[in-house]
């Protein structure tokens, strides 16, 4: 617990290297950050995160500050599991449960840069430009296919995979900043982003990000 991007084993994988339940069983902080630059991968389309967010349970913003529920049971699980949900009715979300069983936390997949399928997420989607695609959290589900059904899923197993950051990149400069579509606990900067990039949801961070403590 508490091992930073470089110290990880994570790290030093190739960009093949589908993350194993090691790779979230920390703090969400680390892996909020830690997942930029990873791929999302399902049925032959997948993206980079180029953006998340992390939740815990010790805040009132996620979904495991009411308990154990039949909803959030997922989130309580073993890390590395699929917790999808459908917000507000209407879009599906993805997010990677995080630190030890009986924790709940969890870093919700809020954009990516599309890198494969981009025919098949134009079709889904109904859009072209690519950076339209997949700059939101209920696009990027809509883009790549999943659905409900994937909640619980193991992310090493799939069929919704996400593989490690290709290393030869080098490490990403990302910004954060604070939550956004929230009205709890809408102080907290646990929102990171890939700097720069075009596919990040709106309205961007300004702040640079600060090394996260374990808890």
């Amino acid at each position: 617990m508490g091992a930073t991007a470089a110290q990880h084993p994570a790290a030093q994988q190739t960009a093949s290297s589908v993350l194993s339940a090691d790779f979230y069983d920390r703090p969400v902080l680390h892996v909020a950050r830690e997942l930029i630059g990873c791929v999302v991968e399902h049925a032959g389309v997948s993206g980079v995160i180029v953006e998340t967010e992390a939740y815990h349970d010790s805040e009132p913003a996620c979904h495991a500050f009411v308990g154990l529920t039949p909803r959030t049971s997922t989130l309580f699980g073993p890390p590395g599991r699929a917790y999808v949900y459908r917000s507000y009715g209407i879009h599906v979300l993805l997010n990677a449960v995080c630190e030890p069983s009986g924790v709940g936390a969890a870093v919700l997949i809020r954009a990516l840069d599309p890198l494969t399928g981009l025919a098949r997420m134009r079709a889904r989607r109904g859009l072209r430009r690519p950076e339209d695609l997949c700059s939101g959290p209920g696009k990027l589900t809509q883009a790549l296919g999943i659905e409900l059904s994937h909640n619980g899923l193991d992310l090493a197993r799939g069929p919704v995979l996400i593989r490690a950051r290709d290393a030869a990149r080098g490490e990403p400069q990302i910004l954060a900043g604070v939550r956004v579509g929230i009205t709890k606990a809408a102080d907290l900067p646990w929102r990171f982003c890939l700097a720069d990039s075009r596919h990040v949801s709106r309205p961007r961070p300004t702040l640079s990000p600060a090394e996260p403590r374990p808890r």
